[in-house]
């Protein structure tokens, strides 16, 4: 669709025209259920202090011992907890300006359309969703690296498993969430992983009928039973060559000699910069430099959305003098991505930059903000998972 002229510009219409553009990642996290919207918050917004930042409060399970119902004894009851969990505007504007000059000398329209429009948010939309990723993998305090550390299955500096093979997602996913793991419906990874899954016949395209009745892969593909997204700006980071503890039986394995001249063995001084806690007899292996790619699993309501919306999402702007003349199409969006059972904390600022959703010091689990016994969200419920391999 080409874009209106200035003079006939219908914001509103532009909009529905910018929605109405099919998006692949959006559908299938929405369609898989990682991705839930929740429409009715943005009507909360202006009813709380700021109108940028709103608390919701999440319900705990009902529990407690169950008494012996034998005619003699009380009946105990106990009250239900309820986590707080904050949920942060994010805004986020840009705009597009073009010459009239170029156009006359060029015969082109150089303003974006409403489908460019569309790739562009898509694109911050997912730069937003892995920045909040990474802040929740960063967060700091005991209770908040619990959830960090049991929900991050790191192997990429393994003795034995480094690569992205045949049972880690299954591994990764138990380790997260135990017999709940089947809340887990989708994968996003690097094209380097899904590629060398692929070479391993491990990942699965899913097949459609095309107008002329012919099967056709479709470029989304499954891994256990979950969707895989494919997108190359998952998080990677270059490794150095580095020693870890093995086995004996490990393959590599050398054994930590004082001398380390024999056959099969290293110095101790050689390897103690890597493993501080080595000792004669020990076995290492050396890893090769590398790359560790992170690849996020998520489940059912990992991340619940809200667009709350702008007051003028998209207008236009003409500067007659300006070089000329010259065309401004301006955006706007407010949206909240906010991991379920992980609050971002009461902020000093209006909406955040990448690097402040990037920080864990700006999340915590949702808690009941007791000074004295104070409960947290169960992290065994929050269906969200990271995978570092090489």
């Amino acid at each position: 669709m080409a874009l209106f002229d200035t003079k006939n510009f219908n914001g509103e219409v532009f909009g529905a025209y910018v929605d109405a553009v099919p998006n692949l990642n959006r559908n299938e996290l929405l369609k898989s259920g990682a991705i839930v919207e929740k429409p009715q918050y943005a009507t909360m917004l202006p009813d709380q202090t700021g109108g940028n930042y709103i608390t919701i409060p999440i319900k705990a399970r009902i529990g407690g011992t169950a008494d012996n119902y034998d005619g003699n004894t009380d009946i105990t009851a106990d009250s239900r907890d309820t986590y707080t969990h904050g949920r942060i505007v994010i805004g986020r504007a840009h705009g597009w300006t073009e010459k009239d000059f170029s156009s006359d000398i060029t015969g082109e329209d150089f303003m974006p359309a409403a489908q460019e429009v569309a790739e562009y948010w898509d694109d911050v939309d997912q730069e937003t969703l892995l920045c909040v990723l990474k802040g929740i993998f960063s967060m700091t305090g005991q209770k908040n690296k619990e959830f960090v550390n049991d929900h991050t299955y790191d192997v990429s500096m393994s003795a034995t498993e480094t690569g992205f093979a045949e049972t880690t997602l299954n591994n990764a996913i138990q380790q997260a969430l135990g017999d709940n793991k089947g809340k887990f419906s989708l994968a996003i990874m690097h094209s380097k992983i899904a590629t060398n899954l692929e070479n391993l016949k491990l990942i699965a395209y899913m097949k459609y009928n095309d107008g002329e009745g012919i099967e056709r892969d479709l470029t989304l593909a499954t891994l256990n039973g979950r969707t895989v997204l494919i997108d190359d700006n998952m998080p990677t980071a270059s490794l150095n060559a580095k020693y870890v503890k093995a086995a004996k039986t490990d393959p590599g394995a050398l054994k930590v000699t004082t001398a380390g001249s024999g056959e099969g063995e290293v110095a101790k001084t050689t390897v103690q910069s890597d493993v501080t806690d080595v000792k004669e007899g020990d076995y290492v292996v050396l890893l090769p430099a590398g790359t560790a790619y992170t690849t996020y699993v998520l489940g059912n309501g990992a991340i619940e959305y809200t667009n709350c919306g702008a007051k003028v999402p998209y207008e236009m702007d003409r500067d007659p003098k300006e070089k000329g003349g010259e065309d401004t199409l301006y955006s706007r969006q407010r949206k909240i991505f906010s991991p379920y059972g992980i609050s971002f904390k009461t902020p000093s600022f209006i909406s955040p930059t990448n690097s402040q959703l990037e920080s864990g010091d700006n999340w915590e689990l949702a808690n009941n903000n007791s000074t004295s016994t104070k409960k947290y969200f169960p992290i065994k419920a929050i269906p969200i998972a990271r995978i570092i391999t090489r």
